[in-house]
């Protein structure tokens, strides 16, 4: 039964990824590299001398030339040139289509309304025409994925621009977003919080479900799990490619209980507006701790419910889990996740709301993780990513209303906006959209 639940799973058909803003080409570069050593291909998109094909199902995400060249479905976007000329001259350049990395001259300078009315406008028709081509080449197109960060310019408003057009042009296909969430501490652009927000409310009603995760929970967990005292967006980015390569392994390998693009919304988002999941991810260890540890599936399982090994810096122990979505692979028994989860049902801790019983989705994948050479992450038998809905989210949303209410009193900043072409009641229906957005998790809690 298993092996026939693999084979249909593996018609679930292509995903097209999108990478937009610094963020998004840093993560690429990462993304790429880990998806290129899984599936044998080389910098130059061509597989390994003698490395034989068994399972084709990698090439949902990508598209084999005429030539035998692997070549990814993706678009890379940045509004300036500066990162992608990085791709464009690194050690991956003849792996990507030239067409799919598009960079303009003007960066949207850390401002939405940059990203979104002025200089993302001249660039959208671009974009739009290179992913239609892309998702052409797909014979059986199931949906995107997009990873941005929320703060940045381009980041939040060129990508609610662009999930506002697939929307139209795609409203059938499933739209997954990666977003890097503003950290509590730590930030690269004082009006972050406006972009947050802005971007949020823009994008609520266009996308499926947005995982989140933010810098200052990288940092601590390279830090405290890894031995790297000071981490490097090159060790963070690595880090996000491993729980990505775990996320869509269910799609680019065959396995037990896969998990394609539409079952994650299916079991993640109760409705449609609560559809920000948390990621977890297990075993985070270094080489040279890994000698001394065991990483068995209760442990692993264990591990990832623990508020420190989150990658968003909030307590899920302060809500309740609405679903929760665990993805293994590797050396992984169905006997033993069931023995895991059975002992989890009778921790305390660990709060469901009372009209989701069940609470669990599995995916069970046999391809064991993979580990870029020269890495901070110790290679291991068996893994584990969770994406869990969870109410406690709202303390991070409530996080930002906050800060973005201390410098709009002031309408300090306001200016930059306005004069991109935005009207200041924008403003405040897309803090009102947040608010709203806080109430309908606290009411789903009760």
């Amino acid at each position: 039964m298993a092996k026939a639940k693999g084979q249909a799973a593996s018609k679930s058909g292509e995903v097209v990824t999108i990478f937009v803003g610094q963020a998004g080409t840093q993560m690429a570069n990462a993304c790429w590299e880990l998806f290129c050593l899984e599936h044998g291909i080389k910098s130059d998109g061509y597989l390994y001398d003698g490395f034989k094909v068994v399972d084709k199902s990698f090439q949902k995400f990508f598209a084999p030339s005429q030539a035998s060249k692997m070549v990814p479905r993706t678009v890379i976007v940045d509004l300036e040139p500066t990162v992608i000329d990085e791709i464009r001259t690194g050690v991956y350049r003849d792996l990507f289509d030239p067409s799919s990395l598009i960079s303009g001259k003007e960066d949207a300078a850390n401002c939405y309304a940059r990203g979104y009315y002025s200089v993302g406008s001249e660039a959208i028709d671009l974009v739009l025409d290179r992913v239609r081509k892309v998702s052409e080449g797909c014979p059986k197109l199931s949906g995107f994925i997009v990873f941005r960060s929320f703060g940045g310019g381009t980041g939040s408003g060129f990508t609610a621009l662009l999930l506002e057009s697939l929307s139209a042009d795609y409203s059938k296909k499933s739209k997954l977003d990666l977003a890097i969430y503003p950290a509590p501490h730590i930030s690269t652009a004082v009006v972050e919080p406006y972009n947050s927000v802005l971007t949020t409310h823009g994008t609520l009603d266009f996308e499926d479900c947005c995982f989140i995760a933010d810098n200052e929970a990288l940092y601590e967990i390279c830090d405290r799990n890894l031995n790297v005292p000071r981490p490097t967006y090159t060790n963070l980015n690595r880090l996000l490619a491993q729980v990505v390569s775990s996320i869509t392994a269910s799609l680019r390998f065959e396995g037990a209980i896969n998990v394609s693009l539409e079952e994650f919304q299916t079991n993640l988002v109760p409705y449609p507006r609560i559809h920000f999941p948390l990621v977890t991810y297990s075993p985070i260890t270094s080489c040279c701790k890994a000698v001394f540890e065991e990483s068995s599936v209760a442990q692993i399982t264990n591990e990832c419910f623990e508020p420190s090994n989150q990658l968003v810096k909030c307590d899920p122990r302060k809500g309740a889990y609405l679903s929760c979505c665990l993805l293994y692979r590797g050396d992984v028994s169905p006997t033993d996740v069931n023995r895991a989860i059975s002992s989890l049902k009778q921790h305390k801790s660990i709060k469901f709301v009372d009209w989701c019983p069940t609470g669990f989705k599995l995916g069970i994948n046999y391809q064991p993780p993979f580990t870029v050479p020269g890495g901070d992450l110790s290679k291991t038998s068996r893994s584990l990513v969770m994406v869990s809905n969870n109410t406690a989210v709202r303390h991070a949303w409530a996080r930002i209303g906050n800060k973005y209410d201390l410098m709009f009193k002031k309408r300090a900043f306001v200016h930059h906006y306005i004069g991109e072409g935005m009207e200041e009641e924008e403003f405040q229906d897309a803090r009102d959209d947040i608010a709203a957005l806080i109430e309908d998790y606290k009411e789903i809690n009760m």
